[in-house]
């Protein structure tokens, strides 16, 4: 039997941006994905694995630093040309009617005017739009607008439609019909793109849509992971097998799978660029912790996520937070309390403020890296400036400021720190210094 044919393929590809010093910030690196006709595919990852970036080489839009790109075996130099892309963000021009963001794309291909029309009408009907030709994006709704986003890329018949995280700005529901919608499309003979390629964070969403998944580690993204998802359409997420593949993803990009061989980073001695901070608030650490707690020490996190009504990995910044500070363990999909969690969920305000202390001035490496700093000046003070251009070095500034937003939070919970937001300055706290000094002088 005949393999279907490649459409895409993706070899040994590395890329870099540079910070404003001039230092190499690597965001992809040996990365290998292939796209065949008749299936979907998803790129899964946390943030900061580079899925997005690839979706653009791949597009064409920007260049890897090295290792080759193809479309149906010719190198991609340029803007891909057999593909179409749908944004997260809609990137529908405002002033510009339904039937005229549709065309845009035709337009660009040098299509007559009435051959326009009539695809651009044809798609817009396709994805349920019609009645709404002549509407700008701003009567529209999020879910409409994503609409006409399809639509767009469909009227060119691309070989490949490469969508960018299509469904996460919009409500659960909105999203969940959309969805649903485009996989019963997919499923008709008359779907005018041969494969798909989605991003997304959302695992449930990669097992419900991909034929295959790629999971990618972060900072910087790496494939973790290639899955075979064998599970017959219409996917019942209720099933058994539905549920054991949530957790078989799970488990591989919290790094706890055996079989992905990923070394865990030891905190206690990590630098910040190479353990950075999970993007959790310890309000939203204490609250998962909480209700672990409840529920006796141990959970299913496919099983908290549905008793929040949110997707497994939201969840996953607070996870990774929680196992950071030692407060918790995972195996598998189980999230299970440390004895030092269980001591900091129950404690009272001050007990539990000293304890997050100790353990974010041990375990948390920015934290850690800015208490350090901050006991060896005269006075205990330094300029946020001062840990942003260090960050800057391994991280985009986007990125480094998260960091600092996250540390301070942190530090400032924990009472190492105080920040002044007017003269962007960190500061030992008086106690924690006296603590430091009385320590010393015993």
């Amino acid at each position: 039997m005949t393999s279907p044919a490649e459409i895409i393929d993706v070899r040994g590809v590395h890329k870099e941006f540079l910070s404003p010093d001039g230092t190499p910030l690597p965001v992809l690196d040996d990365i290998d994905v292939t796209l065949h006709e008749g299936e979907i595919v998803a790129l899964l990852g946390k943030s900061g694995s580079g899925k997005s970036t690839l979706l653009r080489c791949i597009a064409g839009l920007i260049a890897p630093t090295s290792g080759t790109i193809t479309y149906r075996g010719r190198p991609v130099t340029g803007a891909n040309p057999g593909v179409a892309m749908v944004f997260q963000s809609f990137a529908l021009l405002p002033w510009l009617t339904v039937r005229s963001n549709v065309e845009m794309g035709l337009e660009a291909r040098g299509v007559p005017p009435e051959e326009r029309r009539i695809r651009a009408e044809k798609a817009i009907d396709r994805i349920g739009l019609d009645g709404f030709e002549s509407a700008y994006p701003k009567e529209l709704s999020g879910g409409m607008r994503q609409r006409v986003g399809f639509a767009r890329a469909l009227v060119v018949e691309p070989d490949a439609l490469l969508m960018d995280e299509p469904f996460s700005a919009l409500d659960v529901l909105t999203a969940e019909n959309l969805r649903t919608e485009l996989l019963n499309l997919w499923s008709g003979a008359d779907f005018p793109t041969k494969a798909i390629l989605i991003v997304t964070h959302n695992i449930e969403e990669a097992v419900l849509m991909a034929d295959r998944i790629f999971v990618l580690s972060s900072n910087p993204g790496r494939l973790r992971a290639a899955i075979a998802n064998t599970l017959v359409r219409p996917r019942d997420r209720r099933s058994p097998e539905f549920e054991a593949m949530v957790d078989q993803i799970y488990a591989i990009m919290t790094g706890h799978e055996a079989d992905t061989a990923v070394a865990k980073v030891d905190t206690a001695t990590a630098s910040p660029t190479d353990a950075p901070l999970p993007r959790a608030s310890v309000g939203g650490l204490a609250g998962l912790l909480e209700i672990l707690n409840a529920t006796g020490g141990r959970a299913d996190l496919p099983d908290i996520a549905d008793l929040l009504s949110f997707e497994v990995d939201d969840l996953l910044p607070l996870v990774d937070a929680a196992e950071m500070l030692g407060f918790a363990t995972v195996d598998n999909a189980d999230l299970q309390l440390t004895d030092i969690g269980k001591r900091w969920v129950q404690a009272d305000i001050l007990t539990s403020k000293e304890i997050f202390a100790g353990e974010a001035r041990h375990n948390a490496p920015l934290v850690r890296a800015i208490v350090s700093a901050l006991e060896n000046t005269g006075d205990g003070t330094l300029s946020e400036r001062f840990f942003l251009d260090l960050l800057g070095r391994g991280f985009a500034d986007a990125e480094a400021e998260a960091q600092m937003d996250i540390a301070i939070d942190w530090g400032r919970y924990g009472e190492l720190y105080e920040y002044d937001a007017d003269d962007a300055e960190l500061k030992l706290t008086p106690s924690h210094g006296d603590t430091d000094l009385q320590a010393a002088s015993a």
